[in-house]
């Protein structure tokens, strides 16, 4: 879809159905939830982001209590996995929305299309127009349907790369791993950043993703790999 403000266009229309499972009582609503700040309008994604993000919380952490006998620490463990902006962004990759996303030519430009924060945020934000369309009961069908593989995966199952190279140091009698800034670069819209770990006498490794804790812990996972 191109930045020009125009009504919601049958292709998306079609593809909200199909992934909601309603049509748009609203459409103006979903066309603001697939809208990028970037195009001067002032009803953009980012409040419905704001919502759906709650929304989607909820729904995972009620679905994983039902599911899972987890102790409280693994149900977060899993929670906060499952509803990251990484997990958000492989979901909205999976259904093709970045081709129903409006966005500014700059942004597009500089690859929002992209972006793991943009496509993390567009999908919340049509999870936030489904709860306040539709209501909250067809919003969980929507986030069940839609998080399935990643429920059933292994999204927050394993232990995280961070803890999990910080018990290899201990174990091998080597000194905190320590985490570096190498760089951050990009436009605000999609920022990249880029961290070096060091463990001293052993090596190090880097990593670039889209937030710095992310940067850290794909950087942790290349040295584990590497050396452990």
């Amino acid at each position: 879809m191109s930045g020009k403000r125009s009504d919601l266009p049958e292709s998306a229309r079609a593809f909200i159905a199909a992934h909601a499972g309603h049509e748009p009582n609203d459409p103006m609503l979903w066309l603001e939830a697939l809208t990028h700040g970037s195009t001067g309008h002032e009803r953009n994604y980012e409040r419905l982001e704001f919502l759906g993000d709650r929304v989607l919380g909820l729904c995972i952490a009620e679905w994983l209590y039902a599911a899972s006998s987890d102790a409280e620490g693994k149900l977060s463990q899993r929670l906060n996995a499952l509803v990251s902006r990484a997990t958000c962004a492989r979901v909205a990759r999976a259904i093709g929305l970045a081709e129903h996303m409006v966005l500014g030519k700059q942004a597009r430009d500089d690859g929002g299309l992209e972006s793991d924060n943009i496509l993390g945020d567009v999908m919340e934000a049509l999870i936030g127009a489904c709860f306040v369309d539709h209501g909250f009961d067809p919003a969980r069908a929507m986030v069940h349907k839609l998080w399935t593989e990643e429920v059933d995966g292994k999204a927050g199952k394993r232990k995280h790369p961070k803890s999990a190279l910080q018990e290899w140091t201990v174990g091998n009698k080597r000194r905190m791993p320590e985490y570096a800034l190498v760089e951050r670069s990009g436009p605000d819209h999609n920022l990249r950043f880029t961290v070096r770990v060091t463990v001293h006498g052993i090596g190090e490794a880097q990593a670039t993703a889209s937030s710095k804790q992310d940067a850290e812990t794909l950087a942790a996972e290349e040295f584990l790999r590497r050396f452990g």
